[in-house]
């Protein structure tokens, strides 16, 4: 199965890793880190060394209570660091949820859009349709500033499969392909722990319509409720989640640390191979 963005193509018969660069000063792991454009492009070249097929740039951290970032300055903290990579070989991914973000990452040479509203603003489903590019949809429910403040289901999983099917026929209908998306379950958006257990645990249920599955959990709070580690503390629980995942469908993992998980899975499909 191959995922089809712009001019890139990346076969998902096989697992691939998407390195997070977060080009922010608030984001709950590596907030500041990574905001100097410079210091960005670096960390994005060091993370397709340790085998990142993906790169995901964001400007605007989506955490839990993080407030909203104006356009403008979104735009002034990614499109240097997209540009640096015009020239890569990975898939290159811009993290928005804003159509005017998404549009000044296109023509700095973004190959994919990663948008927490499934391209539910106006206008974004047929740019990227313009484009060519990818898109991954995520669920989410409610809003980062407020969207932890007691997240309530009828039945997660039921409402998190449908959404994500009626966006994909919604986006499909404006002019992307199939071959184009990727859909994430959105842990941690909109979802308490149990929420979150209840999506991991019955993932290979939300994979349908053919489209391929994303997981972002690297270091997420869900992992510190269950282990009471702290943020940096947290990549033996993730992998733990991810290989999860992974046995239940899952293609791409958005991680922070790319080694660790190349290593994962390096395990994991030798000991797969195995006849």
């Amino acid at each position: 199965m191959l995922l089809q963005c712009r001019n890139k193509s990346l076969d998902l018969s096989r697992p691939q890793i998407m390195g997070i660069v977060n080009c922010t000063p608030d984001s709950f792991s590596d907030g500041g880190q990574w905001l100097d454009p410079e210091r960005a492009l670096l960390h994005a070249q060091a993370l397709i060394q340790d085998g990142a097929s993906m790169l995901d740039i964001g400007g605007e951290s989506t955490r839990p209570g993080a407030d909203p970032v104006g356009v403008d300055e979104e735009i002034r903290r990614v499109v240097p660091v997209i540009e640096g990579l015009r020239d890569s070989s990975v898939i290159v991914s811009i993290d928005t949820r804003h159509t005017e973000v998404m549009q000044a990452a296109l023509e700095a040479g973004a190959d994919l859009v990663n948008d927490i509203q499934a391209l539910s603003a106006t206008g974004a489903a047929r740019l990227v349709a313009q484009y060519g590019a990818g898109a991954c949809l995520m669920h989410m429910q409610g809003q980062p500033s407020t969207m932890q403040r007691e997240p309530d289901y009828c039945h997660v999983l039921q409402d998190v499969r449908t959404y994500l099917s009626e966006r994909v026929k919604t986006v499909c209908a404006a002019g992307i392909n199939k071959n184009q998306l990727l859909v994430d379950p959105g842990i941690g958006f909109g979802k308490n722990l149990q929420h979150n257990l209840m999506l991991l645990k019955h993932l290979s249920e939300i994979v349908g319509d053919g489209i391929p599955l994303l997981i972002g959990v690297s270091r997420k709070s869900m992992l510190g409720a269950l282990t009471g580690r702290e943020v940096l503390q947290r990549e033996y629980a993730g992998i733990a989640a991810q290989l999860f995942a992974l046995q239940a469908g899952a293609s791409v993992f958005r991680v922070h640390n790319v080694a660790a998980m190349r290593d994962a899975l390096t395990v994991w499909q030798s000991i797969e191979g195995v006849a």
